[in-house]
């Protein structure tokens, strides 16, 4: 079994090619657009593969032909801005044997479009999650109503860049749209991060809470899984409203009366991974049998454990370091 794993320099990147790797029976290929990621060099020497930038026009067409070139069974992108191309070209993909371990298209578009995440959820999930008011700048929708301070953050991007807080009408009112920005009511309470894996058939598998404890640029240094009902079935029911299948991460912020509420998804496996496969679900693994056809569970609970994270080395000689494209 073959395996290539694109976004090898990210922590989502390296948790996923740990995880393939201690199965035993899959041979993992690494790839990066940087001959510098850390997670190429967890492969051996003839596996390790540089690719362009996500964004860059050729990205598809040469990971499509590195995968049928290297008889790839299963294609795992952990980049955010791959994830939309790749899945346009699964059909491609599928026609040169390869399946691909990220959710659906149209998934990904209602994920990646905070706006469209909060319609199709204030659809669907009424009752079990709390879905914030959410409203694009510049239209008379977003212009009253408000209780003060409210959050403005840009309708697609990951994590908490342009995000900014907003703490009056005349603030509001100098907010331009030209960034297609979105402005949302806040949510004062505790955030939590859900891990969620859901089979090809959508049925949610496990949701694993975890509280973020200390992120640097961004990423989770330490946390802590924690069992709570409501935050499983909050992520639950917001993997079931955008058609989940395989993983996501699923962010979610207390109200001020302590029910969860929704701030975004993640439709990819998150940097912060190895702590919820820590705590007894290996979701690329699981998820490798799932996009295979094999039987996977059909529920999976987890422990509570905590993690801390610290930086490693590894070390070989320079001239295995891959050349400059």
């Amino acid at each position: 079994m073959r395996v290539l794993v694109t976004g090898a320099g990210g922590p989502a990147g390296v948790a996923v090619i740990r995880s393939l790797l201690r199965r035993g029976d899959v041979e993992v290929l690494a790839a990066d657009m940087d001959r510098w990621a850390s997670g190429i060099y967890l492969v051996d020497a003839p596996l390790r593969r540089l690719v362009p930038a996500g964004r860059a026009d050729d990205f598809v067409d040469t990971v499509v032909r590195m995968c049928r070139d290297d008889r790839v069974d299963v294609l795992f992108p952990t980049v955010d801005v791959e994830l939309p191309r790749l899945a346009a070209e699964r059909e491609r993909l599928a026609a040169g044997g390869t399946r691909l371990a990220s959710p659906q298209l149209r998934t990904l578009e209602t994920a990646l479009d905070k706006l469209a995440l909060a319609r199709a959820c204030e659809r669907s999930v009424r009752g079990s999650v709390h879905v914030p008011r959410t409203e694009l700048v510049g239209t008379p929708e977003a212009t009253s109503g408000w209780d003060f301070p409210v959050i403005v953050k840009p309708r697609r991007g990951a994590g908490s860049r342009g995000v900014r807080t907003v703490a009056s009408q005349a603030e509001l009112d100098a907010v331009h749209d030209e960034e297609d920005l979105l402005v949302q009511e806040l949510l004062p309470g505790q955030e939590f991060s859900v891990d969620v894996l859901a089979g090809m058939d959508g049925h949610v598998v496990a949701a694993v809470p975890r509280a973020r404890l200390r992120v640097d640029s961004g990423v989770a240094v330490a946390g802590v899984t924690v069992h709570d009902e409501s935050l499983v079935e909050a992520a639950s029911a917001v993997a079931r409203a955008i058609g989940l299948t395989t993983v996501a991460n699923v962010q979610l912020k207390l109200t001020a009366d302590g029910r969860p509420g929704l701030l975004e998804v993640n439709p990819r496996f998150p940097g912060a991974m190895p702590l919820t496969i820590a705590a007894g679900v290996d979701m690329p693994s699981i998820t490798l049998d799932a996009v295979l056809g094999r039987p996977v569970p059909r529920r999976m609970d987890f422990t509570e454990v905590a993690n801390v994270r610290f930086l490693e080395d590894r070390f070989l000689p320079p001239d295995q370091i891959l050349p400059a494209p």
